[in-house]
C-alpha cells in the first residue's frame, strides 16, 4: 500500500522527459542507426524521429517482423547508453523549470515512457534533479503515479501526455518542443500551451499566485 504523497507546501509538478525536458532526437537517431546495422534494416530515421513520444515498439512496428519487435526493442534499450546519453542536451528552460517548482517549495516528478535506467542516465548526465522518477509509463498509465504523488500539474509535449494529466485530474500544460502542434494539443484538451519551458517559470508564478498551485484536488 502506498504511503501517499510526500508532504509539501508547494506545487507538485510532473514533467515528461523526451522532447519536454530533453531533446532526444540526436541520441534516438544514433541508436536506430546502430540497431539497423545489427539487424541489417534501413530504418527511416528522420521519419521515425519526427514525432517521438509513442512507445518504442510502436515505432518499430512495420520496420521489423512482428515477432522481432520485442527483441529489437530490448536490443535498442541495451544499445542506448553508449549512443544516446552524451549527445542529448537539455531543452532550453529545463533546469529553470525544475528550479521554479522548488522555488515555490514544491516537488518535481519525472514521469516518462522511457526505460527507467536510461531515463536516470539522462537526468544524472544533465543534472536534472527530480524528487521521483517513474519510467516505462505511457498515456493514461502516467496517471497512477501522478495521483499517488498528488500532482496538480503535468507538463508534456504529446497529446498522450494530455491524456495522462487529465486521467490524474491534473492540469495539463503542453510545450511545443515535440512533434505535436498547438492545434493537436488543444484538440486533445490541454489546459495551457507554452512555446517552450522558457515560459514555464512565469506561468508557474501566476499559477501559484492565483492559488492554484497546490496538490490535485
Amino acid at each position: 500500500m502506498s504511503a501517499g504523497p510526500t508532504p509539501t507546501t508547494g506545487p507538485v509538478v510532473g514533467f515528461d522527459l523526451d522532447m519536454t525536458l530533453i531533446d532526444t532526437v540526436p541520441g534516438f537517431a544514433d541508436v536506430l542507426r546502430a540497431l539497423g546495422r545489427e539487424l541489417d534494416v534501413d530504418f527511416p530515421v528522420e521519419q521515425m524521429t519526427e514525432r517521438l513520444g509513442p512507445p518504442l515498439e510502436h515505432l518499430l512496428a512495420g520496420h521489423v517482423p512482428e515477432e522481432q519487435i520485442g527483441p529489437a526493442g530490448d536490443r535498442f534499450r541495451a544499445l542506448y547508453p553508449d549512443h544516446a546519453i552524451t549527445s542529448v542536451p537539455a531543452l532550453p528552460g529545463a533546469h529553470a523549470a525544475l528550479d521554479a517548482v522548488r522555488g515555490h517549495g514544491g516537488r518535481v516528478l519525472v514521469v516518462t515512457g522511457k526505460f527507467t535506467p536510461n531515463a536516470r542516465l539522462h537526468l544524472d548526465h544533465l543534472d536534472l534533479r527530480a524528487d521521483r522518477l517513474e519510467g516505462w509509463v505511457w498515456g493514461v498509465g502516467k496517471s497512477e503515479v501522478l495521483r499517488e504523488e498528488g500532482a496538480g500539474v503535468y507538463v508534456g509535449d504529446h497529446v498522450h501526455d494530455v491524456e495522462g494529466a487529465h486521467a490524474a485530474d491534473a492540469l495539463s500544460v503542453s510545450v511545443l518542443t515535440g512533434g505535436c502542434t498547438r492545434s493537436e494539443l488543444l484538440d486533445a484538451g490541454t489546459d495551457v500551451v507554452l512555446e517552450s519551458l522558457l515560459e514555464f517559470p512565469d506561468w508557474l508564478d501566476d499559477h501559484v499566485r492565483d492559488g492554484l498551485g497546490g496538490l490535485a484536488g
